[in-house]
């Protein structure tokens, strides 16, 4: 079971001094640092960082006890991302570890998301070779043309009725 979105918030306001006032901040605080969260995974899905997150439609759809689904290697980076993004609002200065930390982090999860972009020769500029016969009644010189297809995440492609 992962971490709810609240667990993830409660551990922000930790690392920049707000815990023992938990219980003390209001309905609207932890609204506002839900959002604060959602955006900033928003962004992070932009480029490219993918969490499994359950991004809402808008932000009156979006609840706090919702699980997160974010992996455990990731909590670390959430967390202390979202407390130095929330601490000036609070009147606090986040500790230069946890900035360091939060950086890290942050660069850690972006270099699990950077992979190589597969590249696809330009066939029909290569000739085929001499052991490319005639074959079900064509007879290009040329290979095939690439395959176009869309990206669809980090673990499939859409179908777009082109055949690989």
């Amino acid at each position: 079971m992962s971490w709810t979105k609240r667990d993830i918030i409660g551990q922000a306001f930790s690392e920049i001094g707000l815990a023992s006032y938990t219980f003390d901040l209001l309905p609207e605080q932890w609204e506002g640092a839900l959002r604060r969260l959602d955006a900033m995974i928003a962004q992070w899905e932009n480029k490219g960082i993918r969490l499994a997150w359950p991004l809402p439609t808008s932000f009156a759809t979006s609840s706090i006890d919702e699980d997160s689904n974010a992996p455990d290697t990731a909590l670390e980076a959430l967390y202390l991302n979202l407390a130095v993004r929330l601490a000036p609002g609070y009147g606090k200065t986040p500790s230069p570890d946890t900035k360091s930390l939060a950086s890290t982090a942050y660069k850690t999860l972006l270099g699990q998301a950077a992979q190589p972009v597969p590249m696809q020769i330009d066939n029909m500029a290569v000739p085929a070779g001499a052991g490319y016969k005639y074959w079900r009644g064509t007879m290009n010189p040329f290979l095939d043309p690439p395959t176009n297809r869309l990206a669809e995440g980090d673990d499939g492609y859409l179908d777009i009725g082109v055949e690989p």
